[in-house]
């Protein structure tokens, strides 16, 4: 009886979590810095600032189903990210993580003179099967933001696949939450459950320490940056389009969503200084 009764609580608790979780609902993405975030920091002046481009990815992969219009929204097939890395690597950028970002921001290493940052938001299986050959092929280094609760599901990386990746040395492992979740009007034990044990988890199973963070659908308020500076992280990521890094927004750094650009179109567009600008709104 008493077994029974254990495996029903699992089973209630695992529909609540999925029910809450957001996974494979349709939200906008953040795309613009909240008045309460502004606010907080309308008198704050940055010690220091730099641009560095931080692309944005999801999907790196062949759809075959014609009939997943959000998968295919936010995919680029393999060919198309070779030929940006290959971009990338012939214009003579160096490859980046959050993890090194946070050693400049803190002082402790330079920014080369040419410098990109390669994200993953989410940790699909394609990461495995067709972003890391790549990136081993250019030895271009990467982050991949993992969603722990996701892992090992038929969409999603195994954790023997994470620590694979790992060993290589050229990715950086960061959290994306326990269950991609909005954290945006959340209770603060909610949010710190998502990120602190997101943290936690990722560190136990791989023997590593996560500093990088992301935040699902690039929501974010004061409370969600608290919970996650108190958390132990260095940096946290949006989906705000911007490539202006500073001091002040090291917990809401803005991200650049390539798309299928590459030449001279892709070099552009990571070369002109951005942030967001009035009207979308930008405090700065």
């Amino acid at each position: 009886m008493l077994k029974i009764l254990i495996i029903f609580l699992l089973f209630f608790s695992s529909i609540l979590i999925y029910k809450n979780s957001n996974f494979n609902k349709v939200i906008p993405d953040v795309v613009e810095i909240p008045p309460e975030v502004q606010k907080s920091i309308a008198n704050t002046k940055p010690t220091k600032q730099i641009y560095i481009p931080i692309l944005l990815y999801h999907y790196v992969e062949y759809v075959k189903d014609a009939g997943d219009t959000i998968r295919k929204s936010l995919n680029i097939i393999p060919a198309v990210f070779d030929a940006e890395v290959k971009t990338l690597k012939d214009k003579g950028y160096t490859f980046l993580t959050p993890k090194d970002l946070a050693d400049i921001l803190d002082d402790k290493s330079k920014l080369p003179e040419r410098s990109v940052i390669l994200s993953f938001d989410d940790g699909y299986r394609d990461f495995y099967t067709d972003v890391f050959p790549i990136l081993k092929k250019y030895n271009a280094k990467a982050i991949t933001y993992i969603v722990p609760n996701f892992l090992n599901k038929p969409n999603n990386m195994d954790v023997w696949q994470l620590k694979e990746i790992v060993k290589s040395g050229l990715v950086e492992i960061g959290a994306h939450t326990m269950n991609h979740a909005y954290l945006v009007g959340l209770p603060k034990k909610r949010v710190e459950y998502e990120v602190i044990q997101s943290k936690k988890y990722l560190e136990k199973q791989l023997g590593i320490q996560v500093v990088s963070f992301a935040y699902p659908y690039g929501a974010f308020d004061n409370q969600a940056i608290n919970v996650v500076k108190d958390a132990g992280f260095k940096t946290a990521v949006t989906t705000i389009h911007g490539n202006l890094v500073m001091d002040i927004n090291r917990y809401f750094i803005y991200r650049l969503r390539p798309g299928a650009r590459v030449g001279e179109s892709l070099i552009k567009l990571i070369e002109e200084k951005s942030f967001p600008k009035p009207g979308s709104p930008n405090v700065y």
